[in-house]
């Protein structure tokens, strides 16, 4: 690949930050002299990032991260030149790296990682509970044969769903999978917390099994969602067909796009009901300042050159 071709890279890595102010401000600075676009999340229990530049910068980030916190898993994927992913730079000190409102949570006691091939063993054993930790408007558009989605809006209901829908005596098996690992760390430590002893997690989620499986052998069904962008990834990692409601997230096709409900900025099939007239004010007026910025050749942070006015 040309050095100078854009790609996606996405990383975690559970460390103790004694410092992340400190952290944000020299990764920040580092950030912007290779022309960096993205968000990378700092807090005390780590770092978490999606970002996209080109090849040649994305790899000095990687030595240059690798040589602060040691070795880390880092994805490499595609973006579609037509699509420039995000329009800013970001890095943020929050009290998470992923939101799960658990505090006190032992990480050294996380599930057992499994690669592609041992997953797609658990998912067909019947005496193990799949479960998609994800949120239900990225469950709609893609997930596992047989796994259970917990219909979250958010990875910090999660906890509770946990709490009220798993038994240690029942379930003595569960398998857990999200998009690139970071939530099930959280997730499985959790659930070995409530008492199930054999927990295990997809190996750097469904990104990497993706890229790990040929597609005669997988055992994933539709798209994966994605929080950039591009919205969603086909198994072959390529940009899929979804575009997105910038009201409630949720990923779109093309015939929901064409639906009376739909609404560009504002409204879907979705969300429609559960908008009030003065949220809707405020979006509408909002795709009027897109467009503004579009007419005078300026990027409107958060606008999408995929989806048209």
């Amino acid at each position: 690949m040309h050095p100078s071709a854009r790609r996606v890279l996405t990383f975690y890595k559970f460390i103790q930050l004694p410092s992340p102010d400190q952290d944000r401000d020299e990764i920040e600075a580092f950030g912007e002299t290779i022309a960096l676009k993205g968000t990378i999340l700092l807090a005390l229990e780590g770092i978490n990032g999606t970002v996209i530049a080109s090849q040649e910068g994305l790899e000095k980030l990687v030595t240059f991260l690798q040589q602060r916190y040691g070795e880390m898993t880092f994805k490499w994927s595609a973006v579609n030149e037509e699509n420039r992913g995000f329009l800013r730079y970001k890095v943020k000190v929050k009290p998470e790296i992923v939101s799960f409102g658990v505090s006190d949570l032992d990480m050294s006691l996380t599930g057992e990682h499994v690669n592609a091939q041992r997953w797609n063993e658990l998912v067909d054993d019947p005496d193990v509970l799949v479960i998609d930790t994800r949120n239900h408007y990225e469950i709609d558009i893609g997930t596992f044969d047989q796994a259970v989605s917990p219909e979250t809006e958010s990875f910090r209901e999660f906890p509770q769903w946990v709490e009220e829908n798993l038994d240690p005596s029942k379930h003595q098996k569960v398998a857990m999978f999200c998009t690139g690992g970071i939530r099930c760390e959280k997730a499985s430590a959790y659930v070995r917390a409530q008492g199930i002893d054999e927990v295990f997690q997809l190996d750097g989620g469904i990104l990497q099994y993706l890229e790990d499986t040929e597609n005669a052998d997988s055992r994933w069904q539709g798209e994966c969602f994605v929080f950039d962008q591009r919205v969603s990834v086909d198994e072959n990692l390529v940009q899929g067909q979804y575009q997105q409601c910038y009201a409630c997230r949720h990923p779109l096709t093309e015939q929901e796009l064409a639906s009376p409900e739909f609404e560009h900025g504002v409204s879907c099939v979705y969300c429609l009901d559960l908008t009030s007239e003065d949220r809707r004010v405020q979006f509408r007026e909002r795709q009027r300042q897109v467009r503004l910025a579009a007419e005078q050749g300026r990027d409107h942070i958060g606008y999408n050159p995929k989806k048209k006015a």
